[in-house]
Parts: C-alpha cells; structure tokens; sequence
C-alpha cells in the first residue's frame, strides 16, 4: 500500500532543556504527522551516545538514551521538582542540541529521580529487570565501571581484570561495590522504556507507524564488545585487528573511517547468529519497522588495518550473506526491515538484497542523470524513496549546491518551474514515484538550508546531530499542503 512518512529524530524536537525528548512535543508531532496524512514516523537510533554524539555510535545496543527521557513528565510523576529543572542552564540556541549542558545537568537530575522512585516502584523496576536480564545487568555493570574508572575506554581501565572480563569474582566484586550506581542505571532504563512505551502507543492510536535505524556495527568503547569479545575479531588484549569503513565515495575522498571493531561473523554463524538475532528483537521491542544501516556490509564489508589513518588502505572481505539473512528472517518473520542499500553497490550486493526481500532505498539527490536507477521510472515498488537522508544536503542545500548538469536535469525530468518553487517540484516527484513508501526530512517540508544538515558522514563534531526544530514551526498551511500532497498522489 503506498504511503509516506517524514524523517525526524527525537533529538530534533523542541524542547526548554537542551534537546528533544519524548514529552509534549513528541505527542505534538504524532498529531501533526496524522494531520498531515502520514503514516510512518522515521527516526534515527536511540541509543546512549557518548564522544561525538552520534547515535550511530552509542555505548549499548540494547540501552535507551537518557537525555530523552522527559523532565516535565518526570516532574509531574513526583519524581523531579520543576525548580529543580529550571535551575539548570540547557543552553540558549532552541534551534541546535546543547550536548555539553546535558552532560553537564542530566545525570544529577536522573539520579535524584532515583532516589525518590526506587522505592515507590520496585515491583516495576523489579519485572523490567527480570525481562530485559540478557543486556541489562552487564551494560549497567559496565557504565558503572566506566564512571569508577574516569570514563576511561575500557582498554584503559587500571584493573586488568575488570578490563578483560577474565576473573569472575572480580566482576561479582565490582558488582556489590556498585550496587548503588548499577541500580540507579537499571532504573533511569526503566524511565526511558515506560516514556517511550506510552510515546509509541500514542503515536499506534493515531495510526502511525514507527522507522527505527540499527547501526550495522558498534563501537570498541561499548558495553556490548566489553561483555562478549568472543564476536569480535579482537586479540588477546581486546584490540581490534581490522576496524570498519567504506571506500572513498561521494561524501570523502579518502573514504569514512568509522574504526568500529568488525564482528567474527564465523562464531556467529555457530549458533545462528543469536546475537544479532537478539538486538534485532530489542529493535522490535521499539520499532514496528527496522531498517539495517549498511545492508551492503552484509554480503562484503571493507576492513582497515587497525592503525591507519583513513579508510583508503581497507580491502573487501566476504560478509555472512544468504545464511544471515535466513536466519533472521527465520527468527523473526514478522518483523518488517528496510535494506539500506547504499554506497559500492555491486551486483551480488544486489543480489542479496532481492533475495532478503527487503525494500531498499532510493535517493532522489542522487538520481538526475540519464538512466540512473534512482530515477523515478526505474524505481520499483518494493523500494522506500527519499529525497535524501539524514547523511545528504537539505533540498535547499542542495539545490544551492548541486551541479547546473543536475539542476537542468531535474528541471526537464519534473518539469519544475520557478513558479511552484523548485523544492515543492522535487517533493512533488517524489510522492509521485512508483515506490511504496517516500520518507522526507522535516527539515525539507520546512524549506531549512545548511542550518538543518544534520550530519557530514566522516566529520566527527562540528554541529553533527545538532540540529532541533523550531517551536511553532509546524503551522496549519503547512499541515494542509503535506496533507494535499499526500491525497493527491494516493499516499
């Protein structure tokens, strides 16, 4: 069935302490999407960040990020006093995440919500416990550590045996020491899981479903290489052989260095990948559709020497392929995924994503030239159309910025006109392709330029993550004109 839905982290929500969360604002954008005639709401990860702020980056695989759980909501929860949340400074730009004040102000706050409900909700926490015990009590075990130990990457933590796991007692040891912070870490995740669950029942009443991204990988510094290296290609002493990354490409021309630990996909293999069988039912746990960053990495992933400084001295290696992709679709033959298919498509790429059965993605920014398969009249129906993701130009960047080869192109091929306005001609060709579903940007409804690029893959910083919207910005005309569109092409 054709439908449409718009890109928007919760990050990106306005909101008077710091960033987007999953309070009124949230709620807020529910009823716009529904109003606008939208059926999906697509987000990015929403896991704990750490040094860079990238949610492709977070410490956990499995954990929540806190700084989306809502202060007001906590306030009216009797957790948190609301003088307690204005004595904070959350920054002064509603326009951009502050993620200094919130590592400066959230935590304290989070733990004084702890010291108040532990008691009161025992028996809930006790049962979240219980139910999510397969990640739970080793990611709080490890953030525990890491607070003991500076913050420290855990390759740096003084105890060896805290580091590489090799002593139980240790750990057993570790774990009363910190009982208090492992509880309070326990509980926060109980805050993030009960905000989120009411969130997204809200958002299932008003008829929207909900996209949410898995990084293909993550990082050395995480809680989940920390308590299984065994599915790592890792030496003795936890550091990585080969890191990830891609080639050089159209966004760097020496290509992205992520330096993510690449996993042992052999030991996977033996017992059925249950690893990443189990992160993909926590991702359903959150979302009603997955979509798999770097589906390409699946059938070749490129590995860098360990060391190098850029990307441009990896080579291909043979992913786990068809026999991943049974096994997850064995595992979990109800959980809808999206492929994304991007960067070095080659024809065994192509191949696997048609034997998965996945939609893959297609990008309209990438697509004015002659005979490009992104182009409308070669996009099948089982595809997802975007003007471009969270990686790309806004629309208005990017027609400040694109080549006049592509923009004639478009012009021709749209038949875009500067009377409608080039961006609502694009918009226009998009929810008219053939593809099942056409995703835009919030930023693309709202006609933002470089100020709402939300991030350039391979620059760590420099305003990456950052951008929030605009209280207010969502208006009634704009509503009706989304929502016109929407009918108009049978979305």
């Amino acid at each position: 069935m054709r439908a449409s839905g718009i890109l928007m982290h919760i990050s990106s929500l306005p909101s008077p302490y710091g960033i987007g969360t999953f309070g009124k604002e949230a709620y807020a954008f529910a009823d716009f999407l529904a109003a606008a005639g939208q059926k999906y709401w697509q987000i990015l990860p929403l896991g704990p960040t750490g040094y860079g702020d990238s949610p492709y980056q977070t410490v956990s695989a499995f954990a929540g990020n806190p700084y989306f759980i809502d202060l007001d909501l906590l306030a009216a929860d009797g957790l948190l006093e609301k003088e307690e949340i204005l004595a904070c400074d959350w920054g002064t730009d509603p326009e951009h995440a502050d993620y200094g004040a919130l590592y400066a102000h959230r935590g304290a706050l989070l733990k004084k919500a702890f010291e108040r409900g532990r008691e009161r909700d025992r028996k809930a926490v006790d049962d979240f416990r219980r139910e999510n015990a397969g990640w739970l009590e080793s990611y709080a075990l490890f953030t525990a550590l890491k607070t003991r130990f500076g913050l420290k990457p855990w390759s740096e933590w003084e105890d060896e045996a805290a580091r590489l796991r090799s002593d139980p007692k240790i750990l057993e040891r570790y774990s009363e020491e910190l009982r208090e912070e492992i509880d309070c870490c326990v509980y926060i995740q109980y805050l993030f899981y009960r905000q989120w669950d009411e969130l997204r029942a809200y958002i299932h009443k008003k008829g929207i479903r909900i996209i949410g991204d898995v990084p293909i990988y993550v990082p050395l510094d995480s809680a989940d290489v920390w308590s299984d290296r065994s599915m790592f290609q890792l030496d003795g002493e936890g550091r990585p052989t080969e890191v990830a990354g891609v080639p050089p490409d159209y966004f760097s021309e020496d290509g992205q260095l992520w330096g993510n630990p690449l996993y042992d996909w052999d030991r996977m293999a033996e017992d059925g990948y249950a690893w990443w069988i189990g992160r993909l039912h926590a991702a359903a746990r959150l979302f009603d559709v997955v979509r798999i960053d770097h589906f390409r990495g699946l059938e070749s992933y490129w590995a860098v020497p360990f060391g190098e400084t850029t990307a441009r001295g990896g080579h291909w290696v043979p992913g786990p392929g068809k026999a991943f992709v049974t096994a997850i679709k064995s595992a979990l033959p109800d959980l809808d995924i999206i492929a994304e298919d991007l960067g070095v498509m080659t024809d065994a790429v192509i191949e696997l994503r048609d034997f998965s059965g996945f939609p893959g993605m297609k990008i309209l920014q990438f697509a004015f030239d002659p005979d490009n398969v992104y182009l409308p009249h070669n996009q099948p129906k089982n595809c997802v159309c975007y003007i471009g993701t969270h990686d790309n130009d806004t629309l208005a960047e990017w027609l400040e910025n694109t080549s006049s080869e592509n923009l004639d192109f478009a012009r021709e091929y749209l038949g875009l006109n500067r009377r409608e306005g080039y961006a609502n001609g694009i918009l226009r060709g998009g929810m008219s392709a053939p593809a099942d579903l056409f995703v835009v940007q919030m930023q693309d409804w709202l006609g933002i330029g470089a100020a709402g690029h939300m991030n350039n893959p391979g620059l760590l910083g420099g305003g990456n993550w950052c951008w929030r919207m605009k209280k207010g910005a969502v208006t009634p005309a704009l509503t009706k004109k989304i929502l016109r569109m929407t009918k108009l092409y049978g979305r």
